[in-house]
């Protein structure tokens, strides 16, 4: 029954090691040559960063025991929907979580174009809009989707995976910066100083 939903899981964690390899453009370079280093490099981020999109997308929709919040059982009418039904107060909670996790995501890919988002290669690091909230403003918008669908399709094993998805995203941001540094130097170490990772601040650092 859950066989599509385990695939998932182990599809999102295999992922993550090509997703290494796609950013990792300097070894590859010096590898493959300038021009065939970087090809290789986007070809990588390509199968990775969809691979791994397209088996999130799987544990939030495969089979799985469906949940309902105990709390407020008087607001826990349902809103059909075709011929699934949404508990209202899921809806009322998925709500904000999609649309801030969207806009991050939306603005994220805007900012740096989607090559740069399909392909994990920037010649210029971008440190305006989202980018001054956090560092990784689409990973950060993709873990509040996953949250908000997770509540809106009622997919209990999705939400106990929440751990799992923070614990990729935290490996895949990291690695992305290790490189980064390699690439940017400086100026990247100072952009790190300003602006988190992931968690945006409450209150602007003092300068």
């Amino acid at each position: 029954m859950y066989t599509w939903f385990f695939i998932s899981i182990l599809g999102l964690i295999a992922a993550v090691p090509l997703h290494f390899l796609s950013v990792e453009h300097l070894k590859l370079q010096k590898r493959y040559g300038r021009e065939k280093g970087n090809k290789i490099g986007e070809i990588y981020g390509l199968i990775s960063g969809w691979g791994f999109f397209f088996f999130w997308i799987g544990i939030w929709f495969s089979p799985q025991p469906r949940f309902t919040i105990p709390l407020f059982q008087n607001l826990s009418g349902f809103v059909p929907v075709v011929s699934f039904s949404i508990p209202l107060l899921h809806l009322i909670i998925c709500a904000p979580f999609l649309i801030a996790g969207s806009w991050l995501a939306i603005k994220g890919v805007k900012e740096t174009t989607l090559k740069v988002a399909e392909t994990h290669r920037t010649e210029t690091i971008v440190t305006k809009g989202v980018y001054s909230i956090a560092r990784h403003p689409q990973y950060l918008g993709g873990l509040l989707a996953h949250a908000g669908i997770s509540f809106l399709l009622s997919a209990g094993y999705s939400l106990l995976l929440t751990p799992l998805t923070v614990v990729l995203i935290y490996l895949i941001s990291k690695k992305e910066e290790e490189e980064l540094i390699k690439e940017f130097g400086k100026e990247y170490e100072d952009y790190k100083k300003k602006v988190p990772m992931l968690i945006p601040r409450l209150r602007s650092r003092p300068h």
